[in-house]
């Protein structure tokens, strides 16, 4: 068994807090791309961004003017152009792959790199204030460890590469971006690269896992849906001409209340939430326009699909009932799919020999993951795919202000995974 130094530690931070430092939020990811990218190629790696990676249709794509305001940040900061310009528009992410030149196993490894919009605390109890790597993208915050899961993506490929004679077979590793909002992986996931992929890992760091322990395989993430709407009536004088107006305010009003009056599904459990809505241009006006947000969650990928169409129902509906305009759109989504219990066995049979503690596999009733699309990929062409969970004593729960990791959680990570590439090769 290969053991990854404590001195390595250092390296990990650096990484970590420098990504911490600069965090960009999905389909923004200019800087974190091109330095990753820019470190994989110097290893050896052949590297692959932009749209030569993403395939599909990209959801919850951000305005024009954020784009480009963060692609001209990232070039500010000394981005390689090389990469920046394969990134324009927004197609962001890399991905890296080893051909070991030997028969053996095709294994993708994933981690995801996009910060969120979250004004991160300037409370001096707060780690990354005290030690100076405090977001300086104010308004934007790594609050979900996205950061150490970049810095884990870059430990693995590094030490890889120096015990590629030992291996087999073909290595590849995404560094995802956008799977805040579960936006990414669909439309990476029709990417040739992703074909015939044996064996498929992928981790996230704390979820309330107790610090040290590591969960070989999961279950439970629930499928999911999320929809930007808006409602386009006609205004007029609320007191003179009531009559001629076409009320969105009223229509969203009562498309949410429809929405969140559903009945719950007697095929398991089920999550529906408008977290906004705003509508109206004055009080003497009958509102012309509404916009609202929501998403649908499902303990099964068919659940959360019975909801989304009840959902239509109800928006088209109500459309019809007020006679004004609805539009939808599906702006992030993930499905819902086990790990496989043999390769979680496998791996907690590596993570234990490694002396860690390790619980082989674990239910979460929780939130939603997208990397379930490259999942299902994987499983539906005959390999095997699971999800980890490394535990870390977290500062605050996760998208909170004053969310941090304690560092050192991340080297079990790449110890593990590496050694599993050596029995993936050995077998």
């Amino acid at each position: 068994m290969i053991r990854v130094s404590a001195n390595y530690l250092e390296v990990l931070s650096e990484w970590r807090r420098d990504f911490h430092r600069y965090p960009e939020p999905g389909w923004l990811e200019f800087r974190t791309t091109s330095k990753i990218a820019d470190l994989l190629e110097t290893w050896g790696y052949s590297v692959y961004v932009g749209k030569e990676l993403i395939t599909g249709e990209r959801m919850g794509l951000p305005n024009q003017e954020s784009i480009m305001s963060f692609f001209e940040q990232a070039k500010n900061l000394g981005a390689n152009e090389k990469w920046l310009a394969k990134m324009a528009g927004g197609y962001t992410g890399a991905l890296a792959i080893l051909d070991t030149g030997k028969p053996g196993p095709n294994v993708l490894f994933r981690v995801d790199i996009d910060a969120l919009p979250i004004l991160e605390s300037t409370n001096e109890s707060h780690v990354p204030q005290q030690l100076d790597f405090r977001s300086l993208n104010e308004g934007y915050m790594h609050a979900c460890g996205h950061d150490s899961h970049a810095a884990i993506g870059l430990g693995l490929a590094e030490h890889i590469m120096q015990h590629r004679d030992r291996l087999q077979g073909t290595i590849k590793i995404l560094f995802q971006p956008a799977e805040e909002g579960v936006r990414g992986a669909a439309s990476l996931v029709s990417s040739n690269f992703f074909n015939n992929i044996d064996y498929f890992f992928a981790l996230h760091i704390g979820t309330g896992v107790e610090q040290g322990v590591f969960v070989a395989g999961t279950d439970g993430f629930l499928a999911t849906s999320k929809y930007d709407v808006i409602f386009k009536g006609i205004a007029s004088h609320a007191g003179a001409f009531p009559e001629q107006g076409k009320n969105a305010l009223l229509a969203s009003a009562q498309a949410t209340l429809a929405l969140h009056a559903l009945p719950p599904h007697s095929d398991g459990s089920s999550r529906i939430n408008v977290g906004m809505l705003n509508a109206g241009a004055g009080r003497n006006i009958i509102a012309p326009n509404a916009r609202m947000q929501l998403e649908l969650r499902g303990e099964t990928t068919e659940i959360n699909a019975f909801y989304e169409s009840q959902m239509r129902n109800i928006l088209e509906g109500i459309a019809t009932m007020y006679d004004i305009e609805v539009h939808y759109e599906k702006v992030g989504s993930a499905i819902s799919v086990p790990s496989n219990r043999q390769l979680a066995e496998q791996l907690a049979k590596v993570a234990k020999a490694l002396n860690i503690p390790t619980l082989e596999y674990q239910y979460f009733n929780a939130g939603s993951e997208d990397a379930t699309y490259l999942m299902e990929k994987v499983q539906s062409s005959g390999g095997l795919a699971t999800y980890s969970i490394i535990g870390t004593d977290l500062a605050a729960g996760h998208h909170n202000e004053c969310f941090d990791i304690r560092e050192k959680d991340m080297l079990p990570a790449i110890g593990i995974w590496l050694n599993m590439l050596f029995h993936l090769s050995e077998e």
